[in-house]
Formats: C-alpha cells, sequence, structure tokens
C-alpha cells in the first residue's frame, strides 16, 4: 500500500502520541476490569424453594441507582433446564434455565471452567429432578 501513494500523502503519527493513546486505552479497560472484580459484578445466589413454588435469583450489578438484580418467578413457569457445551480451545460448559416469557437465564458464571462435562450435567439432572422439568442441550 505505501508504494500505491506518493510519499507526500501519507500523514506522519509520532511514536509517542500512538503509544501514549494505547496507553490511555489500557487504564480505562484495566480500571473497568479491576473494578468489576473488586465490586465482584455477577456474584449472587439462586434459591429454589419447591414449599413455596418460588425461584429467586440475585445477582449483584454495578454500583449506582440499581445495584442489585433480583429475579422471581414461579416453578411452573420454569420450561426447561439447558447446558450449552463448547469444547475446543476455549471451552465453555454453562448452565442455564428457560422460563416462559422471559427466555433463558444462566445460572453458572461463563468464567467458570472448573466444570467437567460430567459435573456440569449431574448438576443438570439434580435441578431439572428436583423442579421436575426436562433437560435440553444446546
Amino acid at each position: 500500500m505505501i508504494s500505491v501513494l506518493p510519499s507526500q500523502q501519507i500523514l506522519f503519527f509520532p511514536q509517542g502520541v500512538v503509544m501514549s493513546f494505547y496507553g490511555i486505552a489500557g487504564l480505562f479497560i484495566s480500571s473497568y476490569l479491576w473494578c468489576t472484580i473488586l465490586w465482584n459484578v455477577g456474584s449472587g445466589y439462586d434459591r429454589f424453594d419447591r414449599k413455596e413454588e418460588i425461584v429467586c435469583i440475585f445477582r449483584w450489578g454495578f454500583p449506582g441507582i440499581k445495584p442489585r438484580i433480583f429475579l422471581r418467578f414461579l416453578v411452573r413457569d420454569i420450561q426447561s433446564i439447558k447446558i450449552q457445551v463448547k469444547e475446543g480451545l476455549y471451552p465453555r460448559r454453562i448452565l442455564y434455565m428457560e422460563i416462559r416469557g422471559q427466555g433463558v437465564i444462566p445460572l453458572t458464571r461463563t468464567d467458570e471452567k472448573f466444570f467437567t462435562p460430567r459435573e456440569i450435567e449431574q448438576k443438570a439432572a439434580e435441578l431439572a429432578s428436583f423442579l421436575r422439568v426436562p433437560i435440553e442441550v444446546f
């Protein structure tokens, strides 16, 4: 591409300006990541109560006006438990719960890589038998 353009049309950017841009961008990205780690964004709990027929899902979000996510719905609204398994260089094994009218809700964190396929299947089977719903794999 350089041989196609005349040398007068090539703009010169000093290396320090370019490196400063990348450094500042890296600072912003790293501060965002450190804040999500320190604030423990995405952590929470899942409560399944068969006696009251209620499922509660609680997650922490970013600080601000609504730092908490709290979902509550009836057990009869749960359609199925879904397992997503992707093998390869970056394997993913995620457990989802499909709710009628609300779509799918992840139950495991996406960065949890310690689950083997057997462990995730066992966890899904226990939850599906407790809630009396089918299991789907996608």
